[in-house]
């Protein structure tokens, strides 16, 4: 049994409809090296939109680390909340999940974050293009989608072998059935199974086999070269970009990035940050963003990517103004109700956060 985790001090979390302790009860074995863990708040399961994800903290070998994990689970379905966690060659966390947490154990969360979901981009048809554990919520969305058969779907996902696709057997179950196509492409044999199916990586062919591709609206994760690759395709493919719609599980998988910033080129010009809730107060630079300020004052507020891309940090701001140079981790409606990202937001004066 773990240790009982409880919300850091050091700051509260972004804004959210789940700010609690989750425990697990139950985890099931997906492929030798994936397993997925069923999660129960305390109260009802919140509202979460298929593709979003979780931000969870825990404490491993005594560091306080923080990782996202999307909710593989599909919001159309009873039950509990669930990720899918793939274990990564000395990744602290996924070992962690992996060798040490179980029925009964709790586990911090925050969200449901991200706009990575078909709900942002309501349409007819959809392409969802997937690599490794970047299937999870291309996943939840197709399970979404199944349930509704609100939409057709075609689901390519890509693997190193048979032996490594996750959920084989439920993607065996959908292909063909009501509005689902799936095909899934593996590199090579596993010891024990010849692939059957196609072979090598995505390729061009692969996309112009998809039926009314330039109709559909298309969502892609993975790892950084499948995303690079498969960019390029869908632009040799001639899709519009304003469909194509991608995320990196690299970037939801890996702790907050550290601070670039060098503390002799702070300027001098320093502006006051009151934290509402926790009566903290910080200073901040007017060259230096508010996430930096904050870690530069020890705290650990929640983030990932640092690059205003993933959402992790969203604060509300009370009072005061500030620059913020996002890249897409936070929507209009969002902003216009006093949002804004840490990670990328620079004080203009003195500021106070809902934190």
């Amino acid at each position: 049994m773990t240790e009982i985790l409880t919300r850091p001090d050091a700051f509260t979390a972004p804004a959210g409809s789940l700010d609690e302790a989750l425990t697990c009860v139950g985890v099931l074995d997906v492929t030798h090296d994936v397993k997925t863990f069923l999660l129960a708040p305390q109260g009802p399961v919140p509202r979460f939109d298929a593709g979003q994800y979780l931000t969870f903290t825990m404490e491993v070998g005594g560091e306080t680390l923080q990782r996202c994990y999307t909710i593989s689970a599909a919001p159309t379905r009873p039950g509990p909340l669930a990720i899918t966690v793939k274990r990564v060659p000395g990744g602290p966390v996924s070992n962690w999940l992996h060798d040490h947490f179980g029925p009964g154990d709790t586990i911090w969360a925050t969200g449901p974050h991200g706009d990575f979901s078909h709900t942002r981009h309501p349409a007819g048809k959809y392409l969802f293009l997937s690599a490794g554990s970047g299937i999870t919520p291309a996943m939840s969305m197709t399970r979404t989608l199944h349930d509704s058969r609100a939409a057709d779907v075609v689901f390519v996902h890509s693997a190193r072998a048979p032996q490594d696709i996750i959920f084989r057997d439920e993607l065996d179950a959908m292909a063909g059935i009501g509005s689902v196509t799936v095909s899934v492409i593996c590199e090579a044999d596993s010891p024990t199974e010849i692939w059957q199916g196609p072979t090598g990586r995505l390729g061009l062919r692969n996309l112009l086999a998809v039926p009314d591709l330039h109709d559909r609206e298309v969502f892609t994760c993975g790892p950084t070269g499948y995303m690079a690759a498969t960019r390029q395709l869908l632009e040799q493919a001639g899709i519009d970009p304003a469909r194509c719609h991608e995320e990196l599980y690299d970037l939801a998988a890996r702790g907050a990035a550290p601070s670039t910033v060098d503390e002799s080129d702070l300027s001098s010009t320093r502006y006051a940050v009151q934290l509402q809730r926790t009566g903290r107060s910080l200073d901040c630079a007017d060259n230096e963003t508010l996430l930096h300020a904050a870690q530069r004052a020890g705290l650990n507020p929640p983030s990932m990517c640092s690059e205003g891309m993933c959402g992790t940090c969203r604060m509300t701001l009370l009072a005061g103004e500030v620059d913020m140079q996002h890249q897409g981790g936070i929507r209009q409606r969002d902003i216009d109700q006093g949002g804004i990202l840490i990670c990328c937001s620079k004080p203009t004066g003195d500021v106070v956060l809902d934190a």
